[in-house]
């Protein structure tokens, strides 16, 4: 015959074995999701570098002398913020800013290394880069690629993404990180 306090023990390590699987789903599901974003980002970078023909042709790209920033935010941008944008089209400063950018949120969340600053660096550019293509979506007049790509983002930082299928454990246990915990 088991007694309540051996059935209460039961109870609660099968309870802890389910949580530990799904601590460790969850774990594997942003890990997977910070890959992906990490990859959009760094594929942004060194196709807008090289000039790899995918979004940016050879003659365009940045080591060809051309702007990453020139054609979108001269041509492509509509809405209210559409003259600003055209305006700082192809400024050198712009464009090293957005190229440093779309490097350091791919790198940070490739490696998981600084998940929550490169999250919410690159939260912020494509919180950006909606106000450019403005508020209503061509495809769904609600919603964007952009906003949900942000969303992901804040949940990144929010999970500690960088933890599972990174260094984040690591480097979350480094001096530097427990000082200053935004670099996590």
């Amino acid at each position: 015959m088991e007694t309540i306090a051996g059935a209460r023990t039961d109870v609660v390590a099968e309870a802890e074995r389910i949580v530990g699987k799904t601590g460790r789903l969850e774990g594997y599901v942003w890990g997977t999701l910070r890959l992906g974003m990490g990859w959009i980002f760094f594929w942004a970078f060194i196709d807008k570098l090289f000039g790899l023909g995918f979004t940016t042709a050879a003659k365009d790209a940045w080591l060809a002398g051309g702007s990453p920033t020139y054609g979108f935010l001269a041509f492509g941008t509509k809405g209210p913020f559409a003259a600003m944008y055209a305006a700082i089209a192809g400024n050198v400063v712009v464009d090293w800013l957005f190229m440093l950018g779309l490097v350091f949120v791919g790198i940070t969340l490739l490696l998981g290394l600084s998940v929550k600053l490169g999250a919410y660096t690159g939260g912020l550019m494509l919180a950006l880069m909606y106000t450019a293509g403005f508020i209503l979506p061509e495809h769904n007049p609600f919603l964007d690629e952009h906003i949900v790509y942000a969303v992901i983002m804040i949940g990144l930082a929010a999970a500690g993404a960088g933890r599972t299928m990174g260094l984040g454990r690591w480097w979350a246990e480094t001096p530097m990180v427990r000082r200053y915990p935004i670099l996590e």
